[in-house]
């Protein structure tokens, strides 16, 4: 029960308390928050909207490396003095994403021994999170890749409504973020729109039962 309240509720009391000192901003879908190898000054919070985080090699080589959601928080590698960013960040939808600086996260970890304890639950949560969907992308097909994308960009792990959850996101974005072609994924959404997983006409809508067919299938 204790990590259900955690994971539920950490993020937003994590945010109440430092809001205060945080710098909101829009960004527009693909637009970059920070690249591997810059500064890494500052930490984020996702107000609304998604963004990727991916790692590219010498030889121009790239990967999706992890999906952030409405609520998470990422670039918690600034915490470490003088640190390069590890990784770029892009949003993939129009997004609100708030910038609160190192050295106001470092002194309220340092006068706060209370949020320090749920900052560190939460990293926790959030690094178990990442293993997960790292073993998804080895062990999981392209479709099943496809289908557990979807449902993290819709946060149905993270909500109760039934509702279809609407998306903004291209199947160019989608085949880069599961490791595949365009055209795959245009198969296995044409696939899902058949068994009522989806509605994709203009704009992405998906339905909950997506997540029955990931966990079944």
């Amino acid at each position: 029960m204790a990590e259900k309240k955690i994971r539920t509720f950490a993020p937003h009391a994590l945010f109440k308390r430092i809001g205060s000192h945080a710098t909101p901003r829009d960004y527009r879908h693909r637009q970059a928050i920070f690249a591997q190898g810059d500064k890494a000054d500052a930490m984020f919070y996702i107000q609304t909207g998604n963004v990727k985080l991916t790692v590219a090699s010498r030889g121009g080589k790239k990967a999706v490396i992890a999906i952030m959601r409405q609520g998470d928080f990422f670039g918690e590698g600034c915490l470490v003095k003088q640190s390069l960013r590890m990784s770029s960040a892009t949003a993939i939808q129009p997004s609100t994403i708030a910038r609160v600086k190192r050295a106001t996260i470092v002194r309220i970890i340092h006068q706060e021994p209370a949020f320090a304890k749920l900052f560190i639950s939460y990293l926790l949560l959030r690094i178990g999170r990442i293993e997960e969907e790292f073993v998804g992308q080895i062990f999981n097909s392209s479709e099943k890749r496809l289908a557990r994308v979807l449902l993290l960009l819709a946060s149905f792990g993270l909500q109760s409504k039934p509702e279809p959850a609407i998306l903004k996101v291209s199947q160019e974005t989608l085949a880069e973020m599961i490791g595949t072609t365009r055209s795959r994924v245009s198969y296995f959404m044409n696939r899902f729109r058949k068994m009522g997983l989806i509605d994709y006409n203009g704009s992405l809508r998906v339905h909950r039962t997506l997540l029955s067919f990931l966990l079944h299938e």
